[in-house]
């Protein structure tokens, strides 16, 4: 990776910091070609500060430092892209990101229906909840209407009629979410075990 500093303003470049676990985005900084070189030999994630006119590693003073873990630049050259792991929050004003984010794994639709899915564990009583009434009637209740999903999930495996399967696939996941919660396990649970068997 070769930059021109040349081109750059101030021979600074914009560096995004982004969690390799979470994907989140967690700051912004500038870097020269001296906090690039610290940043790969200390494997602690460097700026050059504007403010105070030196290098400065992300952490010194809190002990908050960015593990780095790789940098790409940008297809235009005028932009880093580093990706870190955090050992705890990123900024100086204690949020997880300098968007006072929370910086969690997200599934994106997946997660959004484990929430709603929680929601509902919460108000157990809710009448018109489908997902309400089956955590009401209980664990085995849970378990049994995931094995037939999962039954009728397979028995679709040789028909024609892919949209058929797909509803079955879509009714089988969103069972098995329900069984999780039930368990007091979360889906970011079971990946942990996926990624361990990698």
């Amino acid at each position: 990776m070769k930059i021109d500093f040349s081109k750059t303003k101030y021979n600074l470049i914009p560096a995004i910091i982004q969690d390799s676990e979470t994907k989140s985005v967690l700051m912004l900084g500038y870097m020269n070609e001296d906090s690039i070189e610290k940043t790969k030999k200390s494997k602690k994630v460097t700026f050059f500060s504007r403010s105070k006119q030196r290098l400065w590693t992300k952490g010194e003073e809190s002990g908050n430092y960015l593990t780095f873990i790789s940098m790409k630049i940008d297809c235009d050259n005028d932009a880093l892209l580093i990706k870190v792991k955090p050992n705890d929050q990123t900024c100086h004003k204690g949020f997880d990101t300098c968007w006072k984010e929370n910086n969690q794994i997200s599934y994106g639709f997946l997660s959004d229906l484990e929430k709603t899915i929680e929601n509902r564990y919460d108000n157990i009583n809710n009448k018109n909840s489908y997902i309400s009434s089956l955590f009401k009637e209980g664990i085995n209740k849970i378990a049994q209407k995931l094995g037939e999903e999962a039954v009728e999930t397979i028995l679709e495996v040789n028909n024609d009629k892919k949209e058929i399967f797909l509803n079955e696939s879509a009714d089988l996941l969103f069972h098995l979410l329900i069984l999780l919660k039930a368990k007091g396990v979360k889906f970011d649970d079971v990946i942990s075990v996926l990624k361990s068997r990698n």
